[in-house]
């Protein structure tokens, strides 16, 4: 308790933010130095590293997080195993960084999602919804000797949050302006996008999940021709778009859902993928055609996006990408094509590195859950109050 008092009293602090996005990746590792808190935090990104899952747990890690396949004893040990992943990443960028690890004040772990539910059902009778990250808090705090908050989306969802997104307060934080309304892109598994009303206040902010974003083109890229993912968008310029599959693929009913929404590996995994695949086949379709396709649905989805939060926020001046999307050029290019108004732009050109933009809020959660500040955003995620996030465990 008088570690965590010291904490809330500190001025500075040096944070590790953690994260494996939906496409289990990686780590991404961020050790960032913050000064303050709240909306006079100031940011300094002192290292950021991607470290890698060893091949099998990643393997492991996306089947257990298909619907129906996740066994209770499954889960049960990747809880383990991702936070011991987790827990050498921390000591990896320590010594990257070439600082003492008695210097490091806290670590802000979202873990991995494996599953996430943020639609209410009944459950013998109890309404409930939920989510799913992995990577035992616990096991990282011991293995690494600092004190560890995680777990930041479940009080958002006990408040009928859909616990996402939770970047758009960094978002508001680092790229508010005065002059001109901007949207805020992150491209991970998932878009999630944030509109930033020009001198609007914390309350008017706007943001959700889009759609998938290389989610679908990596499950291609995966199962067609054995790689990761599309490097640059090389495979998907060589492709012709179908806009018979494209307006197919559009009649989800995640796209006509209303705002707050969140989505996931659940709705546009591997099941969506392989359905993606069969009606492209009916087609005659070729695999570069399909990839293009899947593609265009990013662009396309981020678009009517934009379109939606416009209504209200005004016209978007300026979209700031970030995340492992923001390197492909092809999604990049139509992009600009669809938004033809708004300068597009990346966070590397505002001094963050893109791949490191989600770390780096989690370091920042972190600093707002000791300084007892809310973390989420009521008008983003549809939770009835603003609230502290997260769960802490000490060494």
């Amino acid at each position: 308790m008088q570690r965590l008092l010291a904490l809330h009293q500190k001025k500075e602090k040096l944070i590790i933010g953690l994260i494996s996005g939906t496409s289990a990746d990686g780590i991404d590792t961020a050790l960032v130095r913050i000064a303050g808190s709240g909306l006079h935090s100031k940011l300094h990104l002192v290292a950021f590293e991607t470290y890698p899952y060893p091949p099998e747990l990643r393997e492991r890690v996306l089947a257990a997080s298909l619907p129906g396949h996740g066994s209770v004893d499954e889960i049960c040990r990747l809880n383990v195993a991702v936070a011991e992943c987790f827990a050498q990443a921390v000591l990896q960028i320590i010594a990257t960084a070439r600082v003492q690890k008695h210097e490091v004040d806290l670590i802000g772990s979202h873990g991995q999602t494996i599953h996430h539910l943020p639609y209410a059902e009944p459950i013998a009778g109890v309404t409930s919804r939920g989510t799913l990250q992995i990577g035992e808090p616990s096991v990282i705090a011991k293995r690494t000797g600092i004190i560890i908050i995680a777990d930041f989306r479940a009080a958002d969802m006990a408040l009928g949050g859909q616990g996402a997104p939770l970047v758009p307060i960094m978002d508001y934080l680092l790229f508010r302006s005065n002059t001109q309304t901007r949207g805020l892109l992150n491209l991970g598994g998932i878009a999630n996008l944030t509109i930033l009303k020009k001198n609007g206040a914390l309350e008017d902010l706007l943001a959700f999940d889009t759609g998938p974003a290389n989610m679908v083109i990596d499950g291609l890229l995966q199962k067609l021709y054995a790689r990761a993912y599309d490097e640059n968008g090389t495979t998907a310029a060589r492709g012709k778009i179908s806009q018979e599959l494209l307006q197919s693929l559009l009649t989800h009913s995640y796209f006509a859902r209303p705002i707050p929404k969140s989505t996931g590996r659940e709705e546009f995994g591997a099941e969506f993928v392989a359905r993606l695949v069969q009606h492209a086949q009916k087609l005659h379709l070729n695999h570069e055609d399909m990839v293009a396709t899947a593609t265009a649905l990013t662009a396309e989805s981020v678009w009517q996006g934009a379109s939606l939060l416009e209504q209200s926020h005004g016209c978007i001046a300026e979209l700031i990408v970030s995340g492992g999307g923001s390197h492909n050029l092809t999604l990049m290019r139509m992009l600009r094509e669809k938004l033809s108004g708004a300068k597009i732009s990346t966070t590397d050109e505002y001094g963050i590195p893109s791949d490191a933009k989600e770390a780096m809020l989690f370091a920042l959660l972190a600093n707002e859950t000791v300084s007892g500040n809310a973390g989420n955003v009521p008008s983003v995620t549809g939770a009835s109050a603003a609230t502290v996030l997260g769960k802490i465990c000490v060494p």
